[in-house]
């Protein structure tokens, strides 16, 4: 009986073993849950060769239509780019609730973008909320807009400006 087939598997063996292992140790991941009655919290974190991220979440509600959550995340990428969101939201026993949030994000090549806003309905049901928006180009190009609801009215204003300052036409999406 030959040796070869033995030793050939052997040698696969310990190589796939070495590259798992190097493999699993560039990866790590943790995860934190805690639950109760009345709320909870969730938090993550990943970290490996490509990125690094971490989110967050947690709630609580009073049991008499009361409740509130909050999000939260970010990310870091090895190429240099980032990007991160955080977020609220509640609800009242009388109806009334609302949310808020903003979100960035970094190109690794100078791009940038922002936006935040939020939206509430009173206990009536009248609606009203703003959003801004803000982005940046690598080149130097931008976009500054918001969105406003007021009355059952939404209204939308929004500017594009070249490197230098100046009003360009802005970009319109297929």
């Amino acid at each position: 009986m030959s040796k070869t087939p033995f030793l050939i598997a052997t040698a696969f063996a310990l190589c796939a073993t070495t590259l798992f292992a190097d493999h699993a140790e560039a990866r790590e991941r943790s995860r934190a849950v805690q639950r109760t009655a009345q709320g909870g919290s969730v938090a993550t974190e990943r970290s490996n060769a490509r990125f690094d991220s971490q989110r967050q979440r947690n709630w609580q509600a009073d049991g008499q239509g009361n409740a509130t959550a909050a999000r939260s995340g970010s990310i870091s990428g090895a190429n240099g780019g980032n990007a991160g969101y955080e977020g609220s939201a509640y609800r009242n026993a009388d109806g009334s609730a609302g949310r808020q949030g903003s979100a960035y994000a970094n190109g690794p090549n100078g791009g940038t973008a922002s936006t935040s806003g939020g939206i509430s309905r009173d206990a009536d049901g009248n609606v009203s909320g703003a959003r801004s928006t803000t982005a940046t180009g690598a080149n130097g190009n931008s976009y500054n807009g918001s969105t406003t609801v007021s009355g059952g009215t939404v209204t939308h204003t929004g500017a594009c400006t070249n490197a230098s300052g100046e009003t360009i036409a802005c970009p319109r999406g297929n």
